[in-house]
Parts: structure tokens; C-alpha cells; sequence
């Protein structure tokens, strides 16, 4: 599948009912606008995907917080900022595992864990307003100035070729800012930054800013690779 053919995945805010699944992972930020390949085997998220393929095909995926390790099994502690992805394309094994592609849909504020009452964990959750600026010139001019630095950051091996195709379309400010926290070797902590914004003018600043001081000096530190990336173990 092209990753272009992901963008237009329907979702519909109003039909958000606040309650999600969660799908806690460490070191891994997902973003809207781009597509996660995942390969379920734990039965906890065996039974998350059961319940998500037979209702809305929605599942949240926060980041767990250092030293998660000794509570793994349990409910460690996660961050507050998750991105709400959809199952997009799914494959169930033989062995009752999944394979699977999430996209991701829209951001989510983490209101609160609710009790559990099922093997998976789940949260109250509230969707993300995406603020653009008003001046169309404005996002041109950074969508110019981020597609610049990003084709330098691909020559240079810093990020998949793949993008390539999809730099080409003239993507909305939204979704190249998405695609570029997503795609860059920039550290959880910032990533999660990022997604805690939600305004494209904000997040095109503070991806310029990082990108304009590591530019000319910093060497490669991610070879390229597939776009989408390889599957993801839960």
C-alpha cells in the first residue's frame, strides 16, 4: 500500500465517544497523518483488537514512562499525550496474533485511567483541537522552508527515502509537521513535545529551530529505511 493512499482514512470526531483503548509502548510516539505497522501477540492486546475490530477500529497508543520494566505486566505509568490511531489494514495469524497498520487519526489528551474491567487497559480521553494559521501565506512559507530541510535531512540518510513521493504532494502544514516529528531521530522527549502541540505554526517553529541548529553539523544517525517502518511488537 502507498503511504499516500493512507491519508484519506475517514474518522469523524463527533463520533468519538471520549472512551479509549490504550496500547502502551515504550520509545515509540505515533502521530496523525502516518501509518504504524504493528504485530500484536500479547492476549491482553489480542483481546484490544477483538474489541476494536468489532466496534470502531480505534486504538491510543501513549508512550509508557521511564522505568516501566518491573511493572510491565501490570499498569505502569504512561504519558498524557497519546495519538488516537485507526486500523487501517489487519491480518489475524494462525496463532490468534495480529498483523496489523494503524493510522494515526487525531491527538488525545489522557483525562484519566479508568478501572479495569477487561485484560486491556483503557482511559477517559479528550480530542485535540488542530489550530492553523489564518494566512495562507504564513504556512506556505514554512511548508517551504520545513520541505526544504526535510529532502536535506533524507539525502543525508536522517529519514526513510520513501518520503520522498509524499514531500513531492505539497502536503498541508498539519500533516508534514506530523510526518517530520514522526520520521526524524529526534529524542521521545521532544517527539512527545510535539505532540502535545496542537498548532502547525507552532510545531513547524520548534521543528525549524531544532533542524536549523543540527543542520550543517550533526552527522547521519539513522540510516534510511522503509516507509511505513518495520512492524512494531507490542
Amino acid at each position: 500500500m502507498n503511504p499516500s493512499d493512507l491519508q484519506h482514512v475517514e474518522f469523524n470526531p463527533d463520533d468519538f465517544s471520549g472512551r479509549v483503548r490504550l496500547f502502551p509502548i515504550p520509545n515509540l510516539v505515533m502521530f496523525p497523518h502516518v501509518v504504524q505497522p504493528l504485530h500484536i501477540f500479547e492476549e491482553r492486546y489480542r483481546e484490544m483488537m477483538q474489541d476494536a475490530l468489532a466496534t470502531d477500529q480505534l486504538i491510543a497508543m501513549p508512550v509508557l514512562q521511564p522505568g516501566w520494566e518491573p511493572e510491565y505486566a501490570g499498569r505502569p505509568p504512561i504519558e498524557p499525550w497519546a495519538c488516537l490511531g485507526k486500523v487501517v489494514l489487519h491480518n489475524k495469524l494462525p496463532d490468534g496474533c495480529y498483523n496489523l497498520l494503524l493510522m494515526g487519526v487525531a491527538r488525545l489528551r489522557l483525562e484519566e485511567e479508568l478501572p479495569a474491567v477487561r485484560s486491556f487497559r483503557e482511559a477517559r480521553a479528550e480530542l485535540m483541537e488542530e489550530f492553523l494559521p489564518k494566512a495562507e501565506g504564513e504556512c506556505c512559507k514554512l511548508r517551504k522552508q520545513l520541505t526544504s530541510i526535510f529532502d536535506g535531512c533524507v539525502r543525508r540518510g536522517e529519514a526513510p527515502h520513501a518520503v520522498r513521493q509524499l514531500l513531492a504532494t505539497e502536503l498541508p502544514l498539519t500533516t508534514l509537521t506530523d510526518l517530520m516529528a514522526y520520521a526524524l531521530p529526534l529524542s521521545s522527549e521532544v517527539k512527545l513535545n510535539l505532540l502535545a502541540q496542537p498548532c502547525a505554526k507552532q510545531r513547524a517553529e520548534i521543528l525549524l529551530e531544532l533542524l536549523d541548529d543540527r543542520v550543517a553539523s550533526a552527522p547521519s544517525s539513522q540510516s534510511t529505511g522503509d516507509f511505513p517502518p518495520p512492524f512494531s511488537t507490542n
